[in-house]
């Protein structure tokens, strides 16, 4: 049986209260690796993506079987100030050290995380870095390259095409892509094919007592609904859903017409009109997710760029069918490849394809169950976690190969 190995984790942000997709990815990662390894986490005392604030104290603690370091941010983010220097990054040639020093300042940038990853390098086996975006895993990864692993998180965006990311996609030992989508993007995008590579994605779990009723009790909520899960903000493309559903609202509110409201779950970074369609419960639990997923007739995903989307997984392990906007190349795959929803473009096709589903819960449930097959197959814990093992196993391995059809 091999050796119990010593496996650091490194991410932005790390807790329970931590709201994003990559987040809950690094954090599901390193739960499922205490079983066989000794983990630990380093991160930033930040939960607020826009400032980076420290938010948790600085020091150690343990969070579900995992060792948890936290270091204090050098200094907050001025989100107006960066946002208009990002523009100007996108806008005008910038040079390499332009670029590195947008990185730093775009954060979370910690000198206390950096130095401990100094010190501490011959203390871990393994370092698992998780998207690539941030200042943690560009200066991070490049301190113990020779022992880094990489979870890029990667879409279509303009930061992949920076010259000063190369380092990061062309140093590690491996790394792991959460869909085929993903990796081609990579390899047309930065040419790091040499790098060992697995396609892995991230498990789903899903409790076993999930409730609609409960849903609908604790809520209040008794009409049909649509319901989002994540980011409230513009980057994941709210504003554009919230349009679409108060026009279709507007255009099918005849006499005798059904109820239906757009229920948002997640932190709001910009504000949600007043309207009685649209309920906004915050930031909550995630057994009332799981039993708001139930309850719902449709999850939507209006997001242009996503590198897997993790509710649209366990939207298909509820056998909840999802509706996705189909410029968003990762998820309509997905939904493709299972069968477990439908995707628009344009207005009109959201309008068509909502009808279409709100007319016929066959075909509703006939979409949940396809999703279900298809998570069951492709994204099961055990299944996913064994091609990390292999990747941190045998990563110098010049074999690039997966068993995900995606």
């Amino acid at each position: 049986m091999p050796r119990q190995k010593r496996l650091a984790v490194v991410v932005q942000r790390y807790g329970l209260e931590v709201n994003g997709g990559a987040e809950q990815h690094a954090r599901w990662f390193a739960e499922q690796m205490t079983t066989t390894d000794e983990v630990h986490v380093l991160t930033t005392c930040a939960v607020d993506y826009l400032t980076w604030a420290d938010f948790y104290e600085a020091g150690e603690s343990d969070l579900n079987g995992v060792r948890v370091h936290r270091f204090p941010v050098d200094q907050p983010r001025d989100w107006s100030k960066e946002h208009r220097q990002t523009e100007k990054l996108l806008k005008y040639k910038q040079t390499l050290f332009d670029q590195i020093r947008w990185i730093k300042d775009q954060g979370p940038y910690s000198t206390a995380l950096l130095q401990w990853i100094i010190t501490h390098r011959d203390d871990f086996d393994r370092f698992v870095f998780f998207t690539f975006h941030y200042a943690s895993t560009y200066f991070g990864l490049q301190l113990v390259a020779d022992k880094a692993f990489l979870v890029p998180t990667a879409h279509e965006d303009p930061f992949l095409e920076l010259p000063s990311y190369r380092p990061v996609f062309h140093l590690p030992r491996g790394i792991a892509f959460n869909t085929t989508s993903e990796q081609e993007l990579v390899h047309r995008t930065v040419h790091n094919e040499q790098v060992p590579y697995r396609i892995a994605g991230m498990g789903v779990e899903v409790p076993d007592d999930i409730s609609a009723e409960r849903f609908r009790q604790t809520t209040g909520i008794q009409d049909n609904f649509l319901l989002y899960v994540g980011r409230i903000d513009e980057s994941k493309n709210v504003p554009q859903l919230i349009d679409f559903f108060r026009r279709y609202r507007r255009e099918t509110a005849v006499d005798g017409a059904q109820p239906l409201k757009l229920v948002l779950l997640g932190k709001a970074n910009m504000p949600i009109p007043k309207d009685p369609d649209i309920i906004a419960l915050g930031f909550v639990p995630d057994q009332v997710k799981f039993d708001a997923i139930r309850a719902a007739d449709v999850v939507i995903l209006p997001s242009l760029y996503e590198s897997l989307s993790m509710i649209t997984l366990e939207a298909w392990s509820i056998q909840t069918p999802m509706l996705v906007n189909g410029n968003c190349d990762v998820v309509k795959r997905l939904t493709k490849e299972s069968n477990g929803g439908l995707y628009y473009y344009t207005y009109d096709e959201f309008a068509v394809a909502l009808t279409t589903l709100l007319a016929s819960a066959d075909l509703r449930s006939t979409l949940g169950k396809q999703g279900r097959r298809f998570v069951d197959t492709h994204y099961r814990p055990d299944i996913v976690i064994a091609k990390y093992r292999d990747l941190l196993e045998n990563g110098t391995n010049p074999v690039n190969l997966s068993d995900t059809p995606l």
